[in-house]
C-alpha cells in the first residue's frame, strides 16, 4: 500500500519557491477551515462560480483523501489563501489487454494570475513527478484545461475525445433493433447503478480509470450548484431479454436557443453519460435518445473518437464532430510502463529514448512474443531487432495506449527512424484495435 499521504514535500521544489519568497506545503485535510481556503482558491483557478456551502461540504467529503498542495505568499494581502494548488493520488489506469497499471494523477493545478511568471506551476509539476517516482509509480496522467503547458514536462495526448452533435431532422436510425426494454429511473437510481457499472467494464477500454463517488454524484446532479441543470436531467436503464441491467443513459432536453428560440420542436437534448455493457445495450440507447420527440439536435460531449453510432445513422453528413486532446501521460518508468500492457502484434523494436528531466532516458529493447507479451531490457550493447527508433517521451508516451499511430508520429519528425520500416513495425506492435478513451475529467 501506497502512504502517498505521509510522503515529505518536495524538497528540491519547496527550496526553489523558498527562494521566491513563496512557500510550498502540504493541506491537512482533516482541517476543514484550511481545506475550505484551499478549495475556494482551487474553484477560483478555474473561474469558478463562488461555491456555495452546501458545495464545499460536498467537496471537502469527497476528495480529503487526496494528496492536497498549495503554495502561500506570506507578501500577499491575504496571506492565508494559496496563490497556488494541486491534487494528487494514485489510482489504476486501463491499458490494452483488460490491464492496469499503477498512475499518479495530478489535478487541480492552479496558479493565481496575480503570481503568473515565477516559475510556481513549474516547481508544483515537477514536484510531483519526482514525488511519484520516489513511490515507484511508473506513470503520472492528468486532464487538461490548457493543452500548452505540459508538453515541457514532458506529457503528450493519450486518449482523445469527441464532440458531436447530430441533426436528428436528416439521421435516422439504420442500425441493428434492439430486443430488451427501456425504463425511467432517477438521477439518484443512475447514480447507484453507474458506479457499480463502470467497475464492471473499465477493463474493457483503455484509458478509464476507477471514478470516485463525488464525481459521480455531480455527474448524477446529486451536488453541485447548478440547480436548474440537476433539475432537467432524466435517465433510462436499458435491460436485456433476460431481465438484466446492461445499459444506462443521463441526459437533458433544452429548448433552443438563437434563430430557432420559441419553436417547441426543435429542442436540444444533450447526452451527459451513457454507459453500456453490451452492443445490443448501446444500440437500444442510441435509437432511444436520438428518436425522442420534439428534438431536431443531439448533442453527445466527451465520446469516443470512435463511436459505432457514426456508422448506425443513415446521413453520417448529420453528424458534426470536434475531437480533442483529453487524456495526457508522462512516462517516468520505461520498463514497467510498456511490460504493463499487451500488444497487438510480436517483433523487436529498439527504444531510444531522450527525456529532458532524466527519468526515462535510456535505449530499451521491447520484445513482445506471439501472445502479445512484452519485455523490456536496457540496451547493454548491439542486440539484433527487427526495428529501431530515436524519440523523446513525449512521443512515447502518447503511444503508450495504441491510439496514436506511430507512423504519423514519423511522418510528423518525432519519431526517428534508425532503421527503415521501423515506424511500421512499432505501430503494428502499439496499436489498440478500438482508440483510447477517458469517459470522465479529473
Amino acid at each position: 500500500m501506497i502512504d502517498y499521504l505521509a510522503t515529505p514535500i518536495d524538497p528540491t521544489s519547496t527550496e526553489a519557491l523558498s527562494m521566491k519568497g513563496l512557500h510550498l506545503a502540504l493541506v491537512d485535510t482533516s482541517h476543514h477551515a484550511e481545506f475550505e481556503t484551499w478549495l475556494r482558491a482551487d474553484i477560483r483557478g478555474f473561474h469558478g462560480a463562488e461555491p456555495t456551502s452546501e458545495n464545499i461540504a460536498a467537496n471537502i467529503a469527497g476528495v480529503a483523501d487526496r494528496r492536497t498542495t498549495g503554495v502561500w505568499d506570506a507578501s500577499a494581502l491575504d496571506a492565508g489563501v494559496p496563490v497556488a494548488t494541486v491534487s494528487s493520488w494514485p489510482l489504476e489506469l486501463t491499458v490494452p489487454g483488460h490491464r492496469h497499471v499503477k498512475a499518479w494523477a495530478i489535478s487541480s493545478v492552479t496558479v493565481a494570475p496575480t503570481h503568473r511568471r515565477r516559475g510556481i506551476a513549474r516547481a508544483l509539476l515537477e514536484a510531483e513527478l519526482r514525488t511519484a517516482r520516489s513511490l515507484g509509480i511508473p506513470l503520472a496522467t492528468l486532464t487538461v484545461s490548457e493543452s500548452t503547458i505540459y508538453g515541457r514536462f514532458g506529457f503528450a495526448p493519450a486518449a482523445f475525445a469527441n464532440n458531436l452533435t447530430i441533426d436528428t431532422r436528416r439521421a435516422h436510425w439504420v442500425g441493428p433493433e434492439a430486443s430488451g426494454r427501456l425504463n425511467f429511473i432517477t438521477p439518484a437510481q443512475f447514480r447507484t447503478e453507474i458506479a457499480q457499472m463502470h467497475d464492471r467494464v473499465r477493463l474493457t477500454s483503455a484509458g478509464q480509470i476507477p471514478v470516485w463517488g463525488k464525481r459521480w454524484d455531480e455527474i448524477s446532479g446529486l451536488t453541485g450548484d447548478d440547480k436548474e441543470h440537476s433539475t432537467r436531467l432524466r435517465a433510462v436503464r436499458y435491460d436485456d431479454l433476460s431481465g438484466a441491467l446492461t445499459g444506462l443513459a443521463l441526459y437533458r432536453v433544452t429548448e433552443a436557443q438563437g434563430e430557432s428560440a420559441g419553436d417547441f420542436s426543435q429542442h436540444v437534448l444533450t447526452i451527459e453519460y451513457l454507459c453500456h455493457e453490451t452492443d445490443e445495450a448501446y444500440a437500444g440507447l442510441w435509437r432511444y435518445l436520438l428518436e425522442v420527440d420534439l428534438v431536431s439536435r443531439v448533442r453527445a460531449p466527451h465520446r469516443s473518437v470512435d463511436e459505432p453510432v457514426q456508422w448506425q445513422l443513415s446521413d453520417s453528413r448529420a453528424i458534426a464532430q470536434s475531437p480533442w486532446d483529453h487524456l495526457w501521460l508522462r512516462i517516468l518508468d520505461v520498463t514497467a510502463t510498456l511490460e504493463s500492457r499487451t500488444y497487438s502484434a510480436p517483433g523487436r523494436c529498439i527504444l531510444r529514448v531522450q527525456d529532458d528531466l532524466g527519468y526515462a532516458t535510456g535505449d530499451y529493447l521491447l520484445e513482445v512474443d506471439a501472445a502479445g507479451s512484452g519485455q523490456v531490457r536496457a540496451m547493454d550493447g548491439s542486440r539484433d531487432a527487427t526495428a529501431s527508433v530515436s524519440l523523446d517521451v513525449n512521443a512515447l508516451s502518447a503511444l503508450f495506449l495504441g491510439g496514436t499511430s506511430a507512423a504519423m508520429l514519423a511522418a510528423a519528425g518525432l519519431i526517428a527512424e534508425d532503421e527503415s520500416g521501423s515506424a511500421a513495425v512499432l505501430e503494428s506492435m502499439f496499436h489498440s484495435p478500438r482508440a483510447p478513451w477517458l469517459s470522465v475529467w479529473f
